[in-house]
This record gives C-alpha cells, sequence and structure tokens, in this order.
C-alpha cells in the first residue's frame, strides 16, 4: 500500500528543494546530468516553470518528496525524491494531472528514461512519435493519454 503523501500547490519556500531533487532525479532517470548549473535551472523555474504551468508539490511529513508541473493538456514535469520512487508519489501527481485535464495529455520523456517509460505506459500512455534533443543530444519520445471514451 502506497505511503500517504500531501498534494499542495507550489509554495517558494520549496523552491530549491524543488530544483534539487530534479536535478537529482533526472540525473537518475535520464543517465546524464541536467546540463544547465544550478543557478540557471532556479531562473528556469521562476521565469518559465512557475509562469507557464501549475506546479503541485508532493509533500510527506512536510519534506518535499516529489512535484509535477501541468497545464490542462500536457505533463511539463513530474520528478520523485530518489529516495522514494516506487512508493506511489509518481502516481498521485499524475491522477492530479489527469483528473485537471481537459480529457487529454501529452508529456516527453528521453529514450533513456526507461522507469519513466515504463510507469507512463502502465498509466495508460502510448507513444505516438519519436524524436530528438538537441540540448541533451538524446533521442526522445512523445506520450499521448486520452480518458477513456473520448
Amino acid at each position: 500500500m502506497p505511503i500517504p503523501v500531501d498534494l499542495i500547490p507550489y509554495r517558494p519556500e520549496f523552491r530549491e528543494r524543488l530544483v534539487d531533487l530534479w536535478r537529482a532525479s533526472f540525473a537518475l532517470g535520464v543517465g546524464a546530468p541536467v546540463p544547465n548549473p544550478r543557478d540557471e535551472h532556479l531562473r528556469y523555474l521562476d521565469e518559465h516553470v512557475l509562469v507557464e504551468t501549475s506546479v503541485q508539490l508532493a509533500l510527506r511529513d512536510g519534506q518535499l518528496v516529489g512535484f509535477g508541473a501541468f497545464t490542462p493538456e500536457s505533463v511539463m514535469q513530474l520528478y520523485v525524491h530518489v529516495d522514494h520512487l516506487g512508493q506511489g508519489i509518481g502516481t498521485r501527481l499524475l491522477e492530479h494531472a489527469k483528473a485537471a485535464s481537459n480529457g487529454k495529455l501529452w508529456l516527453y520523456t528521453f529514450v533513456t528514461n526507461t522507469n519513466a517509460q515504463r510507469f507512463y505506459e502502465r498509466h495508460g500512455f502510448e507513444i505516438v512519435e519519436r524524436g530528438f534533443e538537441p540540448v541533451m543530444q538524446l533521442g526522445d519520445l512523445r506520450y499521448e493519454w486520452r480518458r477513456a471514451g473520448r
């Protein structure tokens, strides 16, 4: 049974911990470090992610254990703390995104992130396109999910 987590809207006091979690989880999943320095990553969070998406934090006992950045059409970011993988946190975040969606979601993940691929496929996402991400110099996959009946 998954250990309970609380989902709350983004709060600024979690800013630096969020970026540290993001960087560590990205590196583990993709198998390569984030290509940008931490200060640029913080700026990207402030100037793009927080402006263009709705960010939900997953907290366990007040500690940040995951986050998701969503629009009604997309999962732009979804990361779980590396020490808390496989505990249902990603599923809770993804369920939130699905419930808040317009009935269809798209996302990208890297071909090297096989754990993410299995996770999204388990949750009803299907590969609709294969591409290449030039900054990371890695292949990527576009996934889509549709609510039943759509």
